[in-house]
């Protein structure tokens, strides 16, 4: 059975919106940073501050994890020694959020 969607006049406002939105913004923010040369001290101090914090938060969080995943994964293999695979999968996901602190802290960088 197959569905079409009907959008009205409003719902097509709001899409052709929300996509010049979504892909307008970061010409607007590139355009306005190539006209800025001249960069105050503080904001330089604050955005390494603030990609530490990302970073950090980001390290911490994953290490919390990998702490309570490998616990329950010590118990796991302790009763079923087939289930290792998946534990190993299940021990390597923190590290995404590891990975995402990183290129947020690439990004506030810049």
């Amino acid at each position: 059975m197959s569905r079409i969607m009907h959008f009205s006049r409003d719902g097509k406002r709001f899409v052709a919106l929300t996509a010049f939105a979504l892909f307008a913004t970061p010409a607007f923010a590139m355009a306005a940073e190539a006209t800025t040369t001249v960069v105050d001290p503080k904001v330089q101090v604050a955005k390494y501050f603030s990609a530490a914090i990302a970073m950090g938060a980001s390290a911490m969080g994953a290490a919390y994890a990998q702490a309570k995943i490998g616990s329950a994964a010590a118990g796991t293999l302790a009763e079923n020694p087939d289930a290792g695979a998946m534990l190993l999968v299940l021990q390597a996901l923190p590290e995404i959020i590891v990975l995402l602190g990183f290129v947020s802290a690439l990004i506030i960088v810049g």
